[in-house]
């Protein structure tokens, strides 16, 4: 059974109803074809013309871009740049430390993480402020760097295309190397 991208895009744009979601989550396969129209979904709500490879989150995204390289990328077309370095390193970050702080976003206060104990960061897109992450983390606690795709394995192995710059050196994390450059 195939899945029409109209009703991806009800699923990414969150309006899909009860009964189509129960549809999808009941399929006993999903159809090859999925993938790709999901990208299409995506591609089609970005005004930037860079190919989209994987969705990080609701406004982040791993493009190609033109010339090589792969960068996460956001909706509004701000670069984070090499999708191996962890992005929210060129993050405005916010970080909520006392008890005040948390219950501005926490509630009831039973809820809220304890100060002595715990920061929360959130990460926000230096061009158009969307909110891209939260973390809540013992302070001094490294940036969670949630996800390295290795984009090259995914795409020829599972999806049977292969990407056209494939190279062992996409699948390694440049976090360090970035973070050491600042000193």
């Amino acid at each position: 059974m195939t899945v029409d991208k109209g009703l991806i895009e009800q699923l990414v744009d969150g309006v899909i109803s009860k009964e189509n979601a129960t549809r999808l989550l009941s399929m006993d396969r999903k159809d090859h074809e999925r993938f790709w129209n999901y990208l299409e979904v995506l591609q089609a709500r970005v005004k930037w013309p860079q190919r989209i490879l994987m969705r990080l989150t609701d406004h982040l995204y791993i493009v190609h871009k033109k010339g090589g390289g792969r960068v996460v990328k956001c909706d509004c077309g701000h670069e984070f740049g090499d999708y191996r370095a962890n992005w929210k390193t060129q993050a405005l970050i916010r970080v909520r430390e006392t008890l005040h702080e948390f219950k501005q976003v926490y509630y009831p206060e039973p809820a809220c993480p304890e100060p002595q104990w715990q920061e929360i960061r959130e990460f926000y897109c230096p061009t158009c402020l969307a909110q891209h992450a939260v973390e809540v983390v013992p302070p001094g606690y490294p940036l969670v760097h949630e996800m390295l795709p290795d984009l090259d394995r995914f795409y020829r192995d599972f999806m049977g295309r292969a990407l056209g710059d494939e190279s062992a050196d996409w699948y390694e994390d440049r976090t360090a190397a970035t973070t050491a450059s600042w000193a």
